[in-house]
């Protein structure tokens, strides 16, 4: 699997953001006088003193942590003292270099325009900007090397005949309304907005595979207005129509605002970044001997290479990051502190004794229960909010934690929803099918008695028409479980089959034994989650049944907030997350709980229910069992799989 450089960036920017949490007060660092030219560029060599490190010698050099790093791939496991490292010459931001100076000296105005270059503009922004190509621009800088212009210097952009330009928009005006594309949106969301097909759209604009802020996109079907008879003589050619929707301002129903926050929180993240197994490239010694003689084999990693077990967290904390982005354009002043925190307990020891923790405002992570368990009563004794970002086993972590909050609901959650909705089938066959063949299972035998509770609120036990059914297992006896499993549904009735296992064998062969059964006899299914995830199954198999499941999410992919985020995440990382991936959740997290905490301070965390934001892929409902326990969110989500070939959130 590739992975993209700004995947790795994001691990080489933590890799020194935690090691320089680490060390303690920064010093002053004195930039280098020494200067050296390789391949033809030139740069400082700067000898590492005790106390620098790589933040602040970026710092002082006016480079970025990440651009160090490029240039010193071989310090990436870290900074020590003595080391030499070579940086990149830069001019002082806002000043302009002799080089660029030379060029801007003889204007010529009738020709050109010249742009002052801003942080983030490169040349393609300003060929998009004066609808000029690259080429031209290079061209008309001579002397100057355009990939490696800083801020602050004047580039010359060639002005360009507009006549035929605006002929040409004036034709286009007569036939299309053109639509300024606005930042998040995609052609599938200018489609919906206009109420015509992706397919039309795509066929007048055909030159077009991503749009981009700023690019004009042909509305086919919509024509603009044209002017009065008599003022058609005197009309001059005109820019043209951007026809540009108002954007939607009300928010779903019981949903939050969140906008003009202020003030400044600290956050850390404690995620197993797996920093040092991450940072070991280098050819490894496996030496061996043979008859003898040792040799010695290189295992050097390939430059796209990650740890593996990294690149659940890496996306989770990418989308963290462009949720921290979200908050900052709303005026909230955030500081991040990530932490690499693994299974075992030495690393989280050294960081609670070391005094980190105690001045965040909010802790995210660890993800093993032991480790959440440590920090949630660490932080419990300063009243520091701690957030578990992953899904556990069970919730007795909450126990005597007031602060403790679980966005990712246990199992438990999901088998009293799915309780209650069987409940509402008490007239119906029930079929309860699991595998647990010893009785030790303790989730069937809770989900079973929750089953049976909730029905006894209905009807009396007697009445109820339950029947459970064991499966063995793939074996000599498949045909078995087959013919069992027709015996057990009812051709007078609705039957209601509930899956309560998660062993793929069990339900692949449930599935397609229903299928073929659905011909006869009417059949509804509904289970966990995990049935959705199933690869090795046909997905026709779960719209033919109809399959309804409970699920913690639900990504809404036309959702406006959605697809804004995959355009940024596009934009900053060169990829989108899948839809299983950890940067949902991460974002969801963040922002949920960022944004409470500035609106509300610390009231949101004895009450989270007065913050209700719209979210990605979630909803947080939480809810305490007891006075002095800690939060879990209760939110489950009731997927159908439609005949349409949709699945759609049943309310």
């Amino acid at each position: 699997m590739k992975f993209t450089g700004f995947t790795k960036t994001v691990l080489a920017f933590l890799l020194f953001t935690v090691l320089n949490l680490t060390i303690g007060a920064q010093v002053v660092v004195e930039r280098s006088k020494e200067k050296v030219i390789i391949s033809g560029a030139q740069y400082y060599i700067h000898l590492v003193k005790k106390g620098e490190t790589a933040y602040s010698i970026s710092k002082a050099y006016g480079l970025t942590v990440p651009e160090l790093v490029k240039e010193n791939t071989q310090a990436s496991a870290a900074i020590n003292e003595g080391q030499s490292l070579r940086i990149p010459v830069r001019e002082v931001p806002g000043s302009v270099p002799v080089r660029e100076a030379a060029a801007i000296q003889n204007h010529d105005d009738s020709k050109y325009l010249y742009h002052v270059l801003k942080p983030g503009e490169t040349v393609y922004f300003l060929s998009k900007t004066y609808n000029v190509s690259e080429n031209e621009i290079v061209s008309s800088n001579s002397g100057l090397d355009i990939s490696k212009l800083s801020v602050g210097a004047e580039i010359a952009v060639p002005k360009k005949d507009n006549t035929r330009e605006k002929k040409k928009q004036a034709e286009e005006q007569e036939k299309y309304f053109l639509h300024k594309v606005l930042e998040g949106e995609s052609l599938s969301s200018i489609a919906e907005k206009y109420g015509i097909s992706l397919r039309e759209l795509k066929r007048e604009n055909r030159d077009v595979k991503i749009p981009l802020v700023g690019d004009f996109i042909r509305i086919p079907g919509v024509k603009a207005a044209e002017p009065a008879v008599d003022e058609v003589a005197k009309a001059e050619p005109v820019a043209p129509v951007v026809a540009e929707p108002v954007k939607e301002t009300i928010l779903p129903l019981g949903h939050s605002e969140v906008r003009n926050l202020s003030g400044t929180l600290n956050v850390a993240f404690l995620l197993p970044f797996y920093l040092q197994e991450n940072s070991e490239r280098a050819p490894v010694d496996t030496s061996r001997s043979s008859k003898g003689n040792s040799f010695s084999i290189a295992d050097k990693k390939e430059e796209e290479w990650i740890y593996p077990r990294s690149l659940d967290f890496v996306e989770m904390y990418e989308g963290m990051l462009l949720a921290a982005d979200t908050l900052r354009a709303l005026g909230l002043n955030l500081n991040l502190y990530p932490f690499d925190i693994k299974s075992d307990s030495f690393e989280l020891n050294r960081l609670i004794s070391s005094g980190k923790l105690s001045k965040m405002d909010l802790i995210i992570g660890p993800v093993y229960s032991h480790n959440l368990s440590k920090v949630a009563d660490y932080a419990g004794k300063l009243d520091i909010p701690v957030v578990s970002p992953v899904s556990l086993l069970n919730n007795s972590v909450l126990s005597g934690n007031p602060g403790l909050f679980l966005p990712n609901s246990t199992l438990e959650v999901s088998q009293s929803a799915l309780a209650k909705k069987v409940s509402e089938y008490y007239d119906k066959n029930l079929v309860f099918i699991h595998s647990d063949s010893t009785n030790t299972d303790q989730d069937v035998i809770l989900l079973k008695k929750m089953i049976l509770t909730e029905l006894g609120y209905k009807i009396p036990r007697s009445d109820v028409r339950f029947r459970e059914m064991l499966f063995s297992g793939l074996s000599m006896f498949d045909n078995d479980s087959s013919v069992r499993l027709a015996k057990a549904l009812s051709d007078k009735t609705e039957n209601i089959v509930i899956i309560a296992t998660e062993d793929s064998p069990v339900i692949s062969k449930t599935i397609v034994d229903l299928q073929r059964l659905s011909r006869k006899f009417d059949i509804k299914v509904i289970g966990y989650s995990e049935l959705g995830d199933l690869d090795n199954l046909d997905p026709k198999l779960f719209f033919d049944l109809g399959v309804m499941l409970y699920s913690p999410s639900h990504i809404d992919y036309s959702a406006r907030n959605v697809i804004r985020f995959n355009s940024c995440f596009r934009q900053k990382f060169l990829t989108e997350p899948v839809e299983k991936s950890y940067a949902w959740q991460g974002y969801d997290i963040t922002y949920y709980f960022l944004s409470g905490l500035a609106r509300y301070g610390k009231e949101f965390i004895k009450n989270p229910s007065i913050h209700n934001p719209v979210l990605l892929q979630t909803e947080f409902d939480f809810m305490r069992k007891k006075p002095g326990d800690g939060f879990e969110n209760q939110k489950q989500f009731l997927l159908k799989y439609t005949k349409d070939y949709e699945v759609v959130v049943i309310e």
